[in-house]
């Protein structure tokens, strides 16, 4: 992959995105990984307004600390950024505490909730700001495994970096600038307040999801961790597809109205 030009590509994409709605540039959530640290470095390029959120709830220090020395990198390199660095633990706290007993004390649901009350914060300020808001995901995420939270880190404005897998947006973030922390980083969500990993959730690495995604034979040749990495990758890519398909209408017939 050519790098230079992939990061000019997408920058002048931005940029043309965001003239043609009329806005004056972008917000993105700050997590401490590599996937924002890439979206958010990109936004910067531009030269457009380009907001940085932090938003912490019961964050590990780790995530927390690295996702601070990005924003503090990028604010130093570029004048158009600025950051914002909201703690809504005590909001998510009170949420918490409003919704029912067996609500609250399932795990899943909570976690998907924190990431839906980050897209709220993200919408509340961007638009009082006039910017969009910048999804994070990559190719694999957005469209291989659908591993990311419908409505939260999933509901966003546009994509810049939806059709690079996990390797390409390694090697872009490197090519560009990104702080080597951020970059080598174990990749997680940050939704899990013991700081678990992408690859502890679905029981794969991205690479092997990059290479399950691609694979078209009929499996007969497969290794053992090949077969089970297949498996992994399929029954995600099935039970994700609400996410990653278009919200299903139901159609009125004709003869009907």
């Amino acid at each position: 992959m050519n790098y230079s030009k992939v990061a000019e590509h997408i920058t002048a994409w931005l940029s043309d995105y965001c003239d043609t709605a009329g806005l004056s540039g972008f917000i993105i959530g700050i997590s401490g990984g590599v996937d924002s640290g890439l979206t958010s470095t990109l936004c910067a390029l531009t030269g457009k307004k380009t907001i940085l959120l932090s938003m912490p709830i019961r964050q590990t220090y780790a995530e927390y600390d690295r996702a601070k020395n990005h924003i503090a990198d990028l604010e130093s390199r570029f004048p158009n950024v600025s950051s914002l660095d909201i703690d809504l633990t005590a909001s998510f706290d009170q949420l918490e505490k409003d919704l029912p007993t067996e609500v609250a004390e399932h795990a899943l649901a909570m976690a998907n909730t924190r990431s839906r009350l980050r897209m709220s914060a993200l919408y509340a300020i961007g638009q009082v700001n006039g910017c969009l808001v910048c999804g994070t995901g990559n190719k694999v995420e957005d469209f291989g495994v659908g591993f990311y939270t419908k409505y939260g880190d999933g509901g966003v404005d546009l994509g810049p970096i939806a059709d690079l897998n996990k390797s390409e947006v390694w090697g872009l973030a490197a090519e560009i600038g990104v702080i080597k922390e951020i970059v080598e980083a174990k990749p997680t969500d940050g939704l899990w307040e013991d700081g678990r990993s992408d690859e502890d959730q679905i029981g794969a690495s991205y690479p092997e999801l990059e290479w399950a995604m691609e694979y078209t034979g009929d499996g007969s040749l497969l290794s053992d961790r090949q077969a089970e990495v297949l498996k992994i990758y399929t029954h995600l890519n099935r039970i994700n597809r609400h996410k990653m398909d278009p919200i299903p209408i139901c159609e009125i017939p004709t003869e009907f109205r």
